[in-house]
Parts: C-alpha cells; sequence; structure tokens
C-alpha cells in the first residue's frame, strides 16, 4: 500500500476533477506483476493500468489501491467489474470512496467473493488525496494558502516593497506548486498594488510534495506519508508489496492530459479590476468575483456572490469553483484576504517560505483573522520543514483530519 500510495502522487497537478489513485497487484505467489496510477481526468484509472501490465497473472492474486475501486460508469468503466474480470482473489483499499455515484465497488467485490480489506494506511492515503476527498466530503474546493516572509513574519518592507523577501529557489518551487492547483485567487488590492499575471511558468507537476510527505530532503514531521510511515504497520502495509521492484508504472504522467493552465480568480467586492490589468490577459482564463450588488461594465467573466463579513461570502466562492470542477485553490496575495479565509476556517493547508532576513516593521503575512485573545488562536500542526534554497519551506495544517472542518460530519 505504501508503494501504491507513491505511485497516486504522480497524478497531483492532471486528475482534476477526478481523485489521485494508485495500484500494486501482486500475483497469487505474492511478486508484483502490475503497477499503474490515474493519471489523468478521462484516462483509464490505476486498477486498469495495473491489471493491463499483470495481464494473466493478476488471476488469484492481491490487488492493493488507495481509493475503494469505482463501481460506475462515467467516462471509463467500473473497476470493480475490471478486478473481477481479472480474476483477483483479494482487495486491500486505503480508503473507502465518498462519492455517492461511484462508492459500492468494495461490496460488489464482497458480492462475488472476493476478499476486501479495508483501512490499510488510511492517513497516509487521505493526506495524498485531501484537495479531492475536501471537494467531494464539503462541496468546495480545497484551499492551500501559500505566503512568503523574513523570520520575524513580515510579508512586505515599512515602504510596501517585497522583490525580492525569498530566493529563486522558493519562487521557483512556489510555479511548481501553482501549477498543480485548478485555480490561483488573489485579492484586488494585490492586483491594484503588484499587477501580477498569476501564471505558472515552470513546470506544474507536484512530484509528491505537500501530499503525504517530505520532498527534496525535507524532513516529515509525523512520518505519515512516507515508507517510514509504514514502517511495522504490517503485511498489509509493505511487507511483501514489492516497493521499488517489479514492472515499472507503465504509463507516462500526464500522458495525452496537456496539463492546462490554472484558473486566475481575482476577488473583487467593488468589481476594481482595472481593465489594463496582466490577469485579463489571454495567458489563462480569468473569473472576477463581485459583490452581487456591484456596478460595473467590465469586460470579464464574473462570478457574482453575497456580501459577507464587509467582503465577499468566501465559502460561496469556493462552492461556486467547485461547481466548476475546481477541486483545488492556491490562495496567493496580500494580508487581507489570507485573513478572512483564516477567520472563516477555510484554509485547509499552509505553506510558508520563510526567509533568513528581518525587517522589523513592514506588512505583516496575515491580517485581521478573528483572533481577540490568546484562546482564540488558530491551532496548526507542521507536517513538512523543507530547506529551498536558502529558505525554509514549513508545511502545517489545521488539526482537523483533512476533508472535514469544525462543526462538518467527516
Amino acid at each position: 500500500m505504501a508503494r501504491a500510495i507513491e505511485l497516486a502522487a504522480h497524478g497531483h497537478g492532471t486528475t482534476s476533477p477526478n481523485p489521485v489513485v494508485g495500484c500494486v497487484v501482486l500475483d497469487a505467489a505474492g511478486q508484483v506483476a502490475g503497477e499503474g496510477f490515474h493519471a489523468y481526468a478521462g484516462g483509464p484509472h490505476a486498477e486498469v493500468v495495473a491489471l493491463a501490465q499483470a495481464g494473466e497473472r493478476a488471476r488469484g492474486g492481491t490487488a492493493y489501491v488507495t481509493l475503494e475501486p469505482c463501481d460506475h460508469t462515467g467516462r471509463t468503466g467500473p473497476c470493480s467489474r475490471a478486478l473481477l474480470a481479472a480474476g483477483v482473489a483479494r482487495v486491500v483499499i486505503a480508503v473507502s470512496d465518498p462519492h455517492p455515484r461511484a462508492a459500492g465497488g468494495a461490496a460488489r467485490l464482497r458480492g462475488h467473493g472476493v476478499a476486501v480489506t479495508a483501512g490499510v494506511l488510511a492517513e497516509a492515503a487521505e493526506r495524498g488525496n485531501e484537495e479531492w476527498l475536501t471537494y467531494v466530503r464539503l462541496g468546495r474546493a480545497h484551499v492551500t494558502w501559500k505566503f512568503a516572509a523574513t523570520l520575524d513574519g513580515r510579508s512586505a518592507a515599512e515602504d510596501g516593497t517585497s522583490k525580492w523577501i525569498t530566493s529563486a529557489e522558493a519562487r521557483e518551487d512556489v510555479h511548481r506548486l501553482r501549477g498543480a492547483a485548478d485555480a490561483i485567487v488573489a485579492g484586488i488590492g494585490t492586483v491594484l498594488a503588484d499587477d501580477p499575471q498569476l501564471t505558472v511558468r515552470t513546470g506544474g507537476r507536484l512530484d509528491g510534495a505537500l501530499s503525504g510527505g517530505a520532498l527534496d530532503g525535507g524532513v516529515s514531521v509525523d512520518g505519515a506519508g512516507g515508507r517510514e510511515g509504514a514502517a511495522g504497520a504490517g503485511a498489509d502495509a509493505g511487507e511483501g508489496a514489492g516497493v521499488g521492484q517489479g514492472a515499472g508504472v507503465g504509463q507516462g504522467v500526464g500522458a495525452g492530459a496537456g496539463r492546462r493552465m490554472p484558473l486566475r480568480v481575482v476577488v473583487d467586492p467593488d468589481a476594481r479590476t482595472p481593465p489594463s490589468a496582466r490577469v485579463l490577459d489571454d495567458q489563462a482564463p480569468t473569473l472576477i468575483a463581485v459583490a452581487d450588488d456591484a456596478d460595473t461594465d467590465l469586460k470579464a467573466d464574473l462570478l457574482r456572490l453575497p456580501r459577507h463579513d464587509q467582503g465577499l461570502d468566501l465559502e460561496a466562492l469556493l462552492r461556486e469553483l467547485a461547481a466548476r470542477d475546481v477541486v483545488s485553490v492556491f490562495l496567493e496575495g496580500g494580508p487581507t484576504l489570507a485573513g478572512s479565509f483564516v477567520r472563516h476556517g477555510l484554509v485547509d493547508r499552509v505553506v510558508a517560505y520563510l526567509a533568513p532576513a528581518l525587517l522589523g516593521t513592514g506588512r505583516a503575512a496575515l491580517g485581521a483573522a478573528g483572533v481577540g485573545t490568546i484562546g482564540e488562536l488558530h491551532r496548526l500542526k507542521f507536517d513538512e520543514i523543507s530547506p529551498i534554497g536558502p529558505d525554509l519551506r514549513l508545511v502545517a495544517r489545521p488539526s482537523p483530519t483533512p476533508g472535514t472542518q469544525p462543526g462538518r460530519e467527516k
């Protein structure tokens, strides 16, 4: 299962609005016969790829899959039936499928005499699929808030200048994470002050970063996502799973997918975006979120939302984006918008780039976040600490399980 989770990460940034899924098929003797991952929406599912590679060796064997095999026909057929046709004797699942239309694969397999084990390395598999799980369980896009700051938490100097606090290596890493998101969100203040283009200028694959384990020499704080996290977890967690052995993945990452540029979203309640703003160029699609009472003749794709808390209803924004197949949002821009997202419990992951520098005064990275006393502070848990050039990348998440939020049932 650890290997299947590792394979699933190859699909980050190319499968939306589908989940990332990995699969390893063992033959009846326990040897790796096939491996696969879901590479792009509309393409073959992980189980189908792994079964095709395994061929007749799958008969009587075991399939390890990070998400319950689907039991419906969409752009591809049901994976549960593919597993039955291949003659697999046992299926091991990490996470049950919460999607009401696709779920039911485990029940169908059991009904046809296949042994099914569920919940193996579930936490690590959920972490690797947290964007999609949030999208399905909560009906809104998953939000990663990124900021860059000095060690004393300043994102700009007193005169407003901020180029460049962090290194070229950190900025390149930001573009890589941007490219794995479905949408990049910024506020009107950032658009007016900096006139950003909000496009991706480097490769767009996540390559497993932020998805359950540290990369590039990073330290995984709790070990939940890597092979180390599986150590001692029993046979289903990796013993005999052929990690690093057997046939290759058997597919190119994003093969035939043609990674699109993320949607640019400007949160602009009063429709102040200048017609000449670079976010309105033809380099990527752009959506301007304005208040439903805003009077504007701006020639752009407008999304009208209710006013809420001296701004826009941000949860309504995330639900509207989800309705447009936006699974993951990369939140950039200034402290005011970030504070609003944090205040309403809508930040699912924080990625902070810290430079070994001090300013003393200047703009804070985060604005008002609804904290009046120390007992109300927003607690996070560090998951990763990675050196990026001379800087550090810190990844933290709110304490609840990915795909949940306070007051919501999982």
